[in-house]
């Protein structure tokens, strides 16, 4: 069992502005989570997701900084967002076949996440990206999917120890610190048509990320809150420092590159941050 990680998805919909979208990413920061993902909107007139997260760059110092950019300014984008960041950018790709993601996937430094749900893109996920995330409702699926990524970055040539397998949930925690609705906690997550979805409290929560993490089945989660503002809330008061409090979680960034939180391969030394640590603060 390695270090748990945690990420978050900071999507407001039908928000435009900068603002709230800065408020989520420093609170995921305040907890100490690996990074946070936001999806570009095309069609959408007044929202520039590059232009969001720059903002995000200058107000926060250590929370990983990850973009779902469409094709083609995703890779000059997130190249200047990682440059603006020093260290602490990625782009998110979702591809439907391996061969697509093999072409999509960017060389060099910025961290690429990719959606491996499908079969289809395990293959490319398993020998090209550095975080593959798993829509699965249940241990036992999360478990088979990381040890086919993980046997297919051998097949590959390449370290499994140097791909992070996280699992993408849905979670709603509106029922506060009632128990895990039945079907949707405990047990496992519900599939619905947007995907698993936990519905709780923060306190089942951490017990099931804590349960899959101890048993091998994932190296951390990625989590969609339904309800940003009070369910990111709540993961961070809650299901976070419960983690932190059973020593299962950090409770300071040890670096300040995306990187670093991973555990991966450090970047060059004009991205390193300085040695300091930066201990989190509630």
């Amino acid at each position: 069992m390695g270090l748990l990680h945690l990420a978050a998805a900071v999507d407001l919909p039908g928000v435009d502005g900068a603002a709230p979208h800065v408020e989520l990413a420093r609170l995921a920061e305040r907890g100490g989570l690996d990074f946070v993902t936001l999806d570009d909107a095309p069609g959408r007139p007044g929202f520039d997701a590059s232009a969001v997260l720059t903002r995000m760059a200058a107000a926060t110092r250590r929370v990983g900084l990850v973009a779902a950019l469409g094709e083609p300014r995703a890779g000059a984008a997130v190249a200047t967002l990682d440059r603006a960041a020093r260290g602490r950018a990625g782009l998110r790709i979702d591809a439907p076949s391996g061969e697509a993601l093999s072409e999509a996937l960017l060389p060099g430094r910025p961290v690429r996440v990719v959606d491996a749900t499908e079969p289809a893109a395990r293959p490319a996920a398993a020998r090209y990206a550095d975080v593959a995330l798993v829509r699965v409702a249940g241990p036992a699926q999360a478990g088979a999917v990381r040890g086919e990524l993980r046997a297919e970055a051998v097949a590959g040539g390449r370290d499994p120890d140097s791909l992070r397998v996280l699992v993408s949930l849905l979670v709603d925690l509106g029922d506060g610190e009632h128990a895990a609705e039945r079907g949707h906690g405990g047990g496992g997550p519900r599939q619905t048509g947007r995907g698993p979805l936990y519905r709780g409290g923060p306190v089942d929560l951490a017990e099931l990320i804590a349960s899959w993490h101890q048993d091998d089945t994932a190296d951390g989660f990625h989590l969609v809150p339904v309800e940003p503002h009070r369910d990111l809330e709540r993961l961070v008061n809650g299901t976070v420092s419960l983690l932190q409090h059973r020593g299962l979680f950090r409770t300071f960034y040890p670096g300040g590159t995306l990187r670093e939180h991973l555990g991966l391969t450090r970047p060059a030394p004009q991205y390193a941050p300085t040695a300091r640590t930066e201990r989190l603060t509630r």
